[in-house]
């Protein structure tokens, strides 16, 4: 597996991606790809890659794109679901159904983190539904929680 940085022409894989995270449980009802660019709680997320200060990593392997983790930052005003602070940014990380439980994730995580680190970041926030398996690679790669977001999801942080 290679990991890259994200760039211009990514912006369609991240949007792919952003389904993904959306539809992360095979349990619920799928939400269509229209419906998740178009409503603005996700669509913000990736609107306009890349902004001057998003930052992504993409995974690919074989000639196949596996996923993407990617940084934005929100203003007060029109916050994510992770929102803590503006000048703190928000994670999202989609990994493609037939790659997940096999590393991607993590290793999409520690890059970005990585590139973070690199770029003066200090702290990384997210949100996650608290079934979701995600949380439990969030919890041990040391990101804490901050506040319950929702009755089913929690608001989480990491110092890096």
């Amino acid at each position: 597996m290679n990991i890259r940085e994200a760039t211009r022409d990514d912006a369609g894989l991240l949007a792919d991606m952003l389904v993904e995270a959306v539809n992360w449980s095979s349990e619920g009802k799928k939400q269509s790809r229209r419906r998740v660019l178009s409503a603005p709680g996700t669509a913000h997320y990736i609107a306009g890659w890349p902004r001057e200060d998003d930052l992504g990593v993409v995974a690919e392997a074989d000639g196949q794109r596996l996923g993407a983790a990617w940084l934005r930052f929100f203003p007060p005003e029109k916050p994510g679901y992770g929102f803590v602070a503006a000048d703190v940014p928000e994670l999202t990380i989609g990994v493609a159904a037939r790659w997940r439980g096999q590393g991607v994730g993590r290793a999409l995580l520690r890059a970005v983190e990585e590139r973070a680190t690199s770029g003066g970041i200090r702290r990384i926030s997210l949100s996650v539904e608290r079934k979701n398996f995600a949380r439990k690679l969030y919890l041990a790669a040391g990101y804490e929680v901050v506040y319950a977001a929702s009755p089913d999801s929690d608001t989480m942080v990491k110092v890096l």
